[in-house]
């Protein structure tokens, strides 16, 4: 007999629903995001001109698909940066990290401008 005409048979139509729910949605976090971010706005140091996606990745231990989401909503492009921008701040991706999750989760009732 057939999983699922067994599974009719035991439940009715109730056992004809998907019984696996699925792996939760993977989010990259802000504190990643402002890593990817700063990273991307420094020069390679390989002597390269320029990141690519994967390149970026392997030096950051995440996978290209991440980086390049992350790169696409800061609508960032490094492959055509003609110079590099750079933060002097010690407490960038901290900064960073909580400006990007006041957006990504932001207070109930409150406005972020």
């Amino acid at each position: 007999m057939s999983k699922w005409k067994s599974r009719f048979e035991e439940s009715g139509m109730a056992g004809l629903q998907g019984q696996h729910k699925g792996s939760q949605p993977r989010t990259v976090t802000p504190a990643v995001q402002a890593r990817i971010i700063r990273r991307a706005q420094q020069k390679p140091s390989d002597g390269s001109t320029h990141w690519s996606c994967r390149k970026l990745a392997a030096t950051l231990g995440l996978s290209k698909t991440s980086v390049q989401r992350v790169l696409a909503q800061a609508k960032l492009k490094p492959h055509r940066l003609e110079r590099y921008m750079a933060s002097n701040d010690p407490q960038f991706e901290e900064k960073a990290a909580d400006i990007i999750g006041l957006y990504v989760n932001p207070p109930q009732h409150a406005a972020v401008l």
